[in-house]
């Protein structure tokens, strides 16, 4: 019988794929564009997938949230990463197999453990499919992205 971390491990592991997919599907020059202004780009998504893994990785090792968090700080590492097109694709793998790993080795007992955030306290339990819900929605937005530019190539 496979359990939830089973298929959360496989799946995750699926999707980040699936998710550098529709990235590439994207012509290079299109990667960082964004469709309207206050829109985010495919590699801005992508930088955002990555990041929010490795975070998620270390609080399912049973890292505390960081008390010094900045969400300023954070979107500004993210706009950085966002304009490195290598490293973002390697920060989402190596964040990718790390949060896949902490899900595969989290027993029964330990989805109930909690960690507390910003907003309240969250268990394990709640969060362990977060990473794959994300980059399920990115991969969405990024092949609307694709849709648009294909749409405005035929016209």
């Amino acid at each position: 019988m496979t359990t939830m971390q089973q298929f959360l491990d496989v799946a995750t592991r699926g999707q980040s794929e699936k998710l550098l997919t529709a990235l590439q599907g994207l012509p290079d020059d299109k990667r960082a564009w964004s469709p309207a202004s206050g829109s985010r780009s495919a590699l801005d998504q992508v930088a955002e997938c990555a990041m929010l893994n490795g975070s998620m990785a270390a609080l399912l090792n049973g890292n505390p949230f960081p008390k010094d968090f900045s969400f300023e700080k954070y979107l500004q590492e993210k706009l950085e990463l966002a304009q490195d097109p290598d490293r973002t694709v390697e920060l989402l793998k190596t964040n990718t197999e790390a949060v896949c790993s902490a899900i595969a080795k989290l027993t029964d007992s330990d989805l109930e453990k909690s960690v507390q955030m910003p907003w309240g306290s969250m268990t394990f339990n709640e969060m362990v499919s977060y990473p794959l819900w994300n980059m399920s929605y990115h991969e969405g937005q990024i092949t609307y992205i694709k849709l648009m530019l294909e749409e405005a190539a035929s016209q």
